[in-house]
């Protein structure tokens, strides 16, 4: 039986110093019928004639520029790379994260007629320090609500996805949003109730650095923080109009996010915690949620403003 095509599709931004890992990880890989498809995003360093030297040693290498009339980003970039690929599976790729030898191997034992997606998952690890950080949990008997409170996590290059299932969809990667944008792709996908095989051994290294997106929330980095409250108000929304899972719980969760980021912003003096708590109050208005804490969050708030003490009404 003729092995699947995989489509490897990686999206690239001025990653000179480390694409040349990650398309050494997948030039070794045990599994031969697979297409990598590297798209960049504009970059201003030498990604390109790197990219260069594998598309001539390996012509399942391929490169391609976002065209101009597409927005700058990695959606665009992942969008733009699934329409030239030719894969019957499709695996999303960074340009800073590794496969293990054997990673498309185990995967590809796990499809079969009726699946849509084999999920894998993840070690996060520190290379600098040369240390594994943790695996990624990704089991869970209510995915759609524990991966919404950060239970269980996906990230992007977890799953291997089957072409026909994402052919069927609206559209793939949001190119209006520029954090998270796993997480939404991802959620939404579970949404269209995707038939899922479990494989439990890590497939991908994930690098840890300093401007990763968790560590940019941990430093009050403000467009990801605003990107994240943005994409759980829009997930909220859907969930809430399409009765997909019990709203009131994630509703809890985002509520509990935002105190914690409200306190979080005036610990640390930011200049945008008035506009995550205007956010809060509308939160609880359209939801007619709970204003008793909504009065207790506020008077906090006020407190702390003037006092700079008051963590006994964010609890």
């Amino acid at each position: 039986m003729k092995e699947p095509l995989i489509s490897i599709i990686i999206p690239a931004y001025n990653r000179a110093s480390l694409i040349g890992e990650t398309l050494d990880s997948i030039l070794v890989q045990t599994y031969k019928n697979w297409e990598c498809i590297v798209v960049d995003d504009g970059s201003v360093d030498n990604t390109e004639n790197i990219v260069a030297e594998y598309v001539k040693k390996d012509n399942r290498f391929q490169f391609y520029r976002r065209p101009e009339t597409m927005n700058k980003g990695a959606n665009s970039c992942r969008n733009y790379g699934f329409s030239l690929s030719k894969g019957e599976w499709i695996k999303w790729l960074d340009s800073d994260d590794l496969m293990y030898i054997d990673t498309m191997a185990i995967e590809s034992r796990l499809i079969n007629g009726y699946s849509n997606i084999v999920l894998s998952p993840l070690v996060l690890y520190d290379f600098g320090k040369k240390e594994e950080i943790k695996k990624s949990n990704i089991f869970s008997s209510n995915l759609i609500h524990d991966y919404f409170i950060a239970k269980v996590a996906l990230y992007v290059s977890g799953p291997l996805w089957e072409r026909k299932f994402l052919n069927k969809q609206e559209y793939l990667f949001d190119e209006k949003i520029s954090n998270v944008d796993d997480w939404d792709f991802n959620m939404r996908m579970l949404y269209k109730k995707p038939i899922i095989r479990y494989n439990e051994k890590p497939t991908i290294l994930y690098r840890m650095h300093d401007n990763s997106l968790s560590n940019e929330i941990r430093k009050g980095n403000k467009i990801e923080i605003i990107s994240v409250l943005n994409a759980l108000e829009k997930h909220l929304k859907l969930i809430k109009i399409n009765k997909i899972t019990p709203y009131k719980p994630l509703l809890q969760y985002t509520i509990k996010y935002y105190k914690t980021t409200i306190y979080n912003s005036l610990l640390a003096n930011k200049n945008y915690s008035f506009y995550i708590y205007s956010r809060l109050v509308k939160i609880h208005f359209f939801n007619f949620y709970n204003f008793k804490e909504l009065a207790k969050v506020s008077l906090g708030f006020l407190v702390y403003k003037v006092c700079n003490k008051g963590y006994v009404f964010f609890k």
